[in-house]
C-alpha cells in the first residue's frame, strides 16, 4: 500500500496584511531601545521605520506616523546628529502636505522648528513658519508623545502648545516682545498640568520677556507648585531688575550663568542691563528733585559721568523719566510727579485687560464642539407628537376605507 508522504515544502513567511501592525511594532521596538539607552540601535531602527513609512499611503497610519516622526527626531538629537535629518524632515513634511495629513504636517513643522532653534537658526525657522500651512488651534485636541529632552516632558503635550512656545522664542529673538509674551503665556496656560518641564520652560522665557517689556512679574509666578526651585534664579534676577541695582544684577548673572546658558537665555539677560539702569534711574528721579550727574553715576555704579549723562539724556528722550538736564551745572532736574489718573495709563491698562478677556472668550467659542444637526433636534422633538398623531389618523383613515370597500 502506497502512502502519500507530506512534502516538506518550506513556505515563505507571509508579511502582515496590515501595515498598521508593522509600524506599531517598529514604534514599540524604538521606544524599548530608547528606554534601554541604546541610542545607536534606536537611530538605525528609526531610519528603517521612516524608509518603510514613506512607501505607505494610508490615512489610518497618520497617528502612528506622527509618533514615529517624534522618536525619529529624538534618536538623532540624543546622538547629537540632529542636523543630518533636516532635509529628510522637509521631504516628509512635503509628503504629508500632499497627502493632506494634518497631524503629520503639524508634528513635522514642530520638529523642523525645534531642529532650527537647536542650532540657533532663527531666520530659517521664521521663513519656514511663515510659508508652511497655517497651524490651526484645533490641534489642541490632537495629542502626541512627548520628548524626554531639555523640556523634561514625561507626558503627552499638545502640538499647538509646542508651536506657540517655538513661535514665542522666535518672536523674542526678533525683539517682538509683545507677541512673544502672548505666545509664551498662552502656551503655559494651555499646557497639560502633568507637563511640568514644559511649563517651567515657558515661564522662564515669559519672565525674561516681561522684564524686557519693563514689567515686573508677580511673586505668585515664582511660587507655582513644583516650579519654585527651577525659577529661583529668575526670581533673584527679577528682584535685581525691580530694585535697579546694577551690581546686584551682575552678581546674579554671574552666579547663575550656568543655568542661564543651559536654558539659552543668557543673551536675553545681557539685554536686561539697559532695563536695570533705566529702572534705577526712574527710582532716582522719583526720590530726588535735583541730583548731580556724578551722584547718578555713583548710585547706578557707572564708569564715568559722561556715561551717566548720555543714559539720562536717552531716558528723557524715550519718555522713561520726566526730567531735564542742566548741562552747565551737571545735574538732573526732576519734574513734579502729577496724578497718574490724569494720564492715559489707566485707560491703556484697562484696554489691555479687556482685549485679553475678549481674546479668551473668542478662543473658548472657537473651541466649542457641537453635535451635528443639534439645532434641528429641538424642533424635531417638538413636532414628533404631531407627526405621530398624523400617522395614526392616516392609518385609521386607510383602515376605514379598506373596510368600506370590503
Amino acid at each position: 500500500m502506497e502512502v502519500d508522504t507530506a512534502t516538506s515544502t518550506a513556505q515563505p513567511p507571509s508579511k502582515h496584511s496590515l501595515p498598521e501592525l508593522e509600524i506599531y511594532c517598529y514604534l514599540l521596538v524604538l521606544i524599548f531601545l530608547i528606554d534601554q539607552k541604546k541610542y545607536d540601535e534606536a537611530k538605525a531602527c528609526s531610519s528603517a521605520s521612516i524608509a518603510r513609512l514613506k512607501n505607505l499611503n494610508r490615512r489610518t497610519l497618520d497617528v502612528l506616523a506622527a509618533r514615529l516622526y517624534l522618536y525619529y527626531s529624538l534618536c538623532y538629537e540624543l546622538t547629537g546628529t540632529l542636523s543630518e535629518i533636516r532635509s529628510n524632515l522637509l521631504a516628509l513634511h512635503r509628503i504629508a502636505t500632499l497627502r493632506h495629513d494634518e497631524l503629520g504636517q503639524e508634528t513635522l513643522l514642530n520638529l523642523l522648528l525645534r531642529n532650527y532653534l537647536h542650532y540657533n537658526l532663527y531666520d530659517q525657522a521664521e521663513k519656514l513658519r511663515s510659508k508652511a500651512p497655517r497651524f490651526e488651534a484645533h490641534s489642541n485636541q490632537q495629542v502626541s508623545h512627548g520628548f524626554l529632552l531639555s523640556l523634561s516632558l514625561n507626558c503627552y503635550p499638545l502640538q499647538f502648545c509646542r508651536y506657540l512656545f517655538y513661535l514665542g522664542k522666535i518672536r523674542t529673538i526678533q525683539l517682538e516682545y509683545t507677541d512673544a509674551k502672548e505666545c509664551l503665556l498662552q502656551a503655559a496656560r494651555k499646557a497639560p498640568v502633568a507637563a511640568l518641564g514644559f511649563r517651567v520652560q515657558c515661564n522662564k522665557w515669559a519672565i525674561i520677556v516681561r522684564l524686557l517689556l519693563g514689567e515686573i512679574p508677580e511673586r505668585t509666578v515664582f511660587m507655582q507648585k513644583g516650579m519654585e526651585k527651577a525659577l529661583r534664579p529668575y526670581f533673584e534676577l527679577t528682584n535685581a531688575v525691580r530694585i535697579g541695582d546694577l551690581e546686584l544684577f551682575r552678581s546674579v548673572a554671574e552666579k547663575f550663568s550656568t543655568t542661564f546658558s543651559s536654558d539659552r537665555t543668557h543673551n536675553l539677560i545681557v539685554r536686561l542691563r539697559h532695563n536695570v539702569i533705566r529702572t534705577g534711574l526712574r527710582n532716582i528721579s522719583i526720590s530726588y528733585s535735583r541730583i548731580a550727574l556724578a551722584d547718578v553715576a555713583k548710585k547706578l555704579r557707572l564708569d564715568s559721568v559722561a556715561d551717566a549723562e548720555s543714559i539720562v539724556a536717552k531716558a528723557i528722550r524715550d519718555g522713561a523719566i520726566d526730567a531735564t538736564l542742566d548741562h552747565s551745572n551737571g545735574c538732573m532736574l526732576s519734574k513734579e510727579t502729577g496724578d497718574i489718573y490724569s494720564t492715559t495709563e489707566p485707560q491703556t491698562a484697562f484696554n489691555s485687560r479687556i482685549a485679553f478677556c475678549l481674546n479668551m472668550h473668542n478662543e473658548a467659542v472657537r473651541a466649542l464642539r457641537f453635535p451635528p444637526n443639534s439645532h434641528k433636534e429641538k424642533e424635531s422633538a417638538e413636532k414628533r407628537r404631531e407627526r405621530q398623531q398624523q400617522e395614526q389618523e392616516l392609518a385609521k383613515h386607510i383602515a376605514e376605507e379598506d373596510d368600506d370597500e370590503f
